[in-house]
């Protein structure tokens, strides 16, 4: 499996970002922002990547294309388009968004969310966006949230068929699937039944940690580093470890280079007890 994170540097052509992303071990990046009609510029950045080994992993399409608001969804939709667009011209693994939401803001809980109706209209914008790119290289995946399909794997597995597009595919974030104390003290079982269900579908990860906090009387969940909580790694490096090795684990939602070189160190570390290269 391959690395990766955000850069705390400045990276403005391609030799800087390679060499940025060398420096911290990486060997898959985020797409850095490019310019989608410059080919000459895209171009660099493939060859500098391909040249060093370095895999894109994903452009970010980050946006609600399922808003109840006219106006927001279709420059949504337009948005998911030219992003997959882009991660197409890269080779990117993939073009990652949420689904969207029926909520006001872009990633928040509503009650419609999880709805029948909700679902095909997920279906129906995400076969929109992929039958106007048309990607060969790419592909569109939705990551998993909480409050809005994929909510569960057994969901995810839904939306793949009805989907029934082979540019469609899973972007997989573990602790997006965690809800409740049950999955939190089981998910080494939960992360075993997205590999076992969607593994053929998986073109990127995603790398966090999730915190329970034992000090309320209310089920309160945090985003944490890598290492300082509940997600059993092992299972989720060993189970990555089964499929295409040019996957990309990418870390994310962290403050500062300190903490994802932290992250790292304790990926690594658990990868090379189970005597896996990462």
């Amino acid at each position: 499996m391959r690395l990766g994170g955000p850069l705390f540097e400045n990276a403005s052509d391609p030799e800087q970002w390679i060499e940025a992303l060398q420096r911290q071990g990486y060997t898959a990046a985020y797409c850095p922002e490019l310019n989608a009609e410059d080919d000459a510029v895209l171009q660099a950045y493939v060859r500098a990547a391909h040249e060093a080994n370095i895999v894109i992993g994903e452009v970010g399409a980050w946006s609600n294309p399922i808003s109840p608001d006219d106006e927001i969804r279709r420059k949504a939709v337009a948005y998911c388009k030219q992003r997959l667009a882009l991660a197409d011209q890269v080779g990117a693994r993939c073009c990652v968004n949420i689904a969207g939401s029926r909520s006001s803001y872009w990633a928040g809980p509503h009650p419609d969310n999880l709805s029948a109706d909700t679902f095909a209209l997920i279906v129906d914008t995400v076969r929109e966006i992929i039958d106007s790119v048309k990607p060969t290289k790419s592909f569109y995946a939705l990551e998993t949230m909480q409050w809005v399909f994929p909510d569960t794997v057994d969901n995810y597995v839904r939306l793949v068929h009805a989907i029934d597009r082979p540019q469609f595919a899973v972007h997989l974030d573990p602790v997006n699937l965690i809800s409740s104390p049950q999955l939190y003290f089981n998910n080494a079982a939960l992360i075993k039944e997205c590999f076992d269900k969607l593994g053929p579908y998986i073109k990127s990860c995603h790398a966090k940690d999730l915190l329970l906090d034992e000090t309320l009387t209310v089920i309160h969940l945090d985003e944490t580093v890598p290492g300082k909580g509940a997600l059993h790694y092992p299972t989720f490096l060993r189970e990555l470890s089964k499929l295409d090795p040019d996957i990309p684990l990418m870390l994310e939602h962290l403050s500062t280079s300190e903490e994802y070189q932290a992250a790292a160190a304790h990926i690594r570390s658990t990868a090379r007890s189970l005597e896996l290269q990462v």
